[in-house]
């Protein structure tokens, strides 16, 4: 297992339905964790699941030789779906999409360097393990326009690869142009909205600003959508802000709770995937991408939200709409200060007077023991939201008006008792 699904309080979950989360005594819990979020239409939906028996029972397996059909099926899906996509490569996790993102920038540039995020999270793999949430009296000294010193997140990442790593803050568009300006910068990678720590969103221009900067400095630009991507926007929260990067990745509710990860982007790049030349050819393998059980999944969501667009993302807002309304409703006649931020079906609550800008802002503003006193005493009134500061609330659109009122109703009662 995962040792980043350990949670305080214990609780063994055993099964999932809809909006619902069932432990082992059968206490019943409104679920906005979803998973770390791959859930947009709830746990079990009916007709995804549909999908993945009907693929089961048509005899479809994993063959591993040649291009099956319904990989061409989801590709032509995808392709028409983002801006941001000309050619893909399917794969089974995000880590392993961003994984071969960083491959194709520095075969495509000819370069080493990735500039990454403080705060951000794109997957496990060792070139990304930096930087994740470092505490306050690491980043207090920190001058925008700087890089920072380098904070490895997992011991057995080799030393030698602080040498093509940067870190720097979201929003920072002078701490990236110095960065790039170097000449030596492959990629740099981030979640468009930083949602590893909740909802923070780019300040005006900001994406704008990345993308001219590659543009100036010849550094290919990645979007890391695993979160983001079809949870905001059938194409992607690429298409929302009108920013294109030339490469993006994708994961969670590509395939609702299914294991599937998307690698796409321009053609010029993602063509070196097949190259003549073995020397210019990336290798992008895996025995389980394109397989027909997760495949199955993704093109039930993505056909589901091509045919139901306006409506399905129409409802998401207006969920989320009423309990962030609700919510701040409830917060504001504390004697505390509170920020509830929104994206559509994702929130997240800050015990600070402001929006947060970058991690920066939260590290040094965030009431970090109250935000894990209030998600631990929710989670005892059967909500679950996952017992880490910061960390994302996603509603589903399993959920319903009674859910929102209820969590609402029992969100009331908690904070009635934080100090």
């Amino acid at each position: 297992m995962s040792l980043n699904r350990a949670i305080n309080p214990s609780k063994l979950f055993v099964r999932a339905k809809g909006a619902y989360l069932y432990d082992v005594d059968g206490k019943e819990y409104i679920d906005y964790h979803a998973g770390f979020a791959p859930y947009l239409f709830g746990h079990g939906d009916p007709e995804v699941d549909e999908a993945v028996i009907e693929a089961i029972r048509s005899g479809a397996s994993l063959i591993g030789a040649g291009t099956m059909p319904w990989e061409a099926e989801i590709s032509e899906l995808l392709v028409e779906s983002v801006p941001g996509i000309e050619q893909l490569q399917l794969t089974s996790t995000g880590s392993e999409a961003v994984g071969y993102a960083l491959r194709l920038a520095r075969a495509h540039t000819g370069r080493d360097v990735v500039v990454v995020m403080q705060g951000g999270y794109n997957g496990c793999f060792d070139y990304v393990s930096y930087n994740l949430m470092d505490p306050a009296s690491f980043v207090e000294p920190h001058k925008p326009g700087e890089e920072y010193p380098l904070s490895v997140t997992t011991a057995g990442v080799p030393k030698v690869i602080d040498e093509v790593v940067r870190a720097i803050e979201y929003n920072d568009l002078e701490a990236a142009e110095r960065a790039l300006a170097k000449g030596d910068v492959a990629a740099i990678i981030l979640e468009p909205i930083l949602q590893n720590i909740g909802i923070v969103k780019p300040l005006p221009g900001y994406l704008e600003g990345l993308r001219a900067l590659c543009d100036k400095y010849g550094t290919v630009l990645i979007f890391d959508e695993v979160k983001t991507g079809f949870r905001h926007a059938l194409g992607g929260y690429q298409s929302l802000c009108g920013v294109t990067p030339d490469l993006c990745t994708f994961g969670k509710a590509v395939a609702n709770g299914y294991p599937m990860g998307v690698i796409g982007g321009k053609r010029e790049i993602m063509k070196l995937c097949s190259d003549p030349s073995p020397e210019k050819r990336v290798a992008v393998a895996g025995t389980y991408n394109g397989h027909p059980v997760n495949v199955a999944a993704a093109k039930a969501c993505l056909t589901r939200l091509k045919t139901r667009e306006t409506e399905v993302y129409g409802e998401l807002e207006r969920l989320g709409a009423r309990l962030e309304t609700g919510l701040k409703q409830v917060f504001e006649t504390r004697n505390y200060a509170t920020s509830i931020v929104r994206q559509g079906s994702a929130f997240a609550v800050y015990f600070m007077d402001h929006a947060p800008v970058n991690w920066r802002d939260i590290a040094l503003n965030h009431d970090a023991q109250r935000d894990i006193a209030f998600r631990r005493a929710l989670i005892e009134e059967g909500v679950f939201q996952f017992p880490v500061i910061t960390k994302q609330g996603s509603i589903s659109l399993a959920h319903t008006d009674a859910d929102i009122d209820r969590t609402i109703e029992l969100a009331e009662k908690v904070v009635s008792t934080l100090t």
